[in-house]
């Protein structure tokens, strides 16, 4: 792939990754967002449809999932890492929602920072950010 294509291609994705984050408030049901941004550690639980936050947590995290593969994928151009990173994430979505809903259902009684960082994990990319250097690293060694 041509390098000015590659560069152009990886800005709109990145920016992509930005206008989900920038739209998170009109496009997800989120009723976390307000608990965890004010004293969480002295109000109660906000009433929260459980499915509806599943499902909308589920279309946010295969959003970024998606545009991180595109990043992958204009980075290294190869199915394996593709394979690799797509079989990760879905994994971990499946590991992560179970413990977040469990969490949950517990009503964050054994602590909050746990359901804080599993639901940042969930809905933000940072999968990416382990992702990348991970395959930087196996394409330098393989030279």
């Amino acid at each position: 792939m041509n390098k000015i294509i590659k560069i152009i291609l990886l800005l709109l994705l990145f920016l992509l990754l930005f206008v989900i984050r920038g739209y998170s408030d009109e496009l997800f049901y989120d009723p976390l967002i307000g608990y965890f941004k004010n004293d969480y550690l002295y109000t109660t639980m906000p009433e929260i449809n459980v499915w509806h936050l599943m499902i909308d947590m589920l279309f946010r995290y295969t959003l970024n999932a998606l545009v991180s593969l595109g990043i992958i994928w204009v980075l290294f151009e190869r199915k394996d890492y593709l394979k690799f990173s797509g079989f990760f994430l879905m994994l971990a979505f499946m590991v992560l929602i179970v413990v977040f809903v469990l969490l949950l259902r517990d009503k964050f009684e054994s602590g909050y920072l746990l359901p804080f960082y599993i639901r940042r994990f969930i809905i933000q990319p940072l999968f990416l950010l382990l992702l990348l250097p991970a395959f930087y690293s196996q394409k330098l060694s393989n030279r």
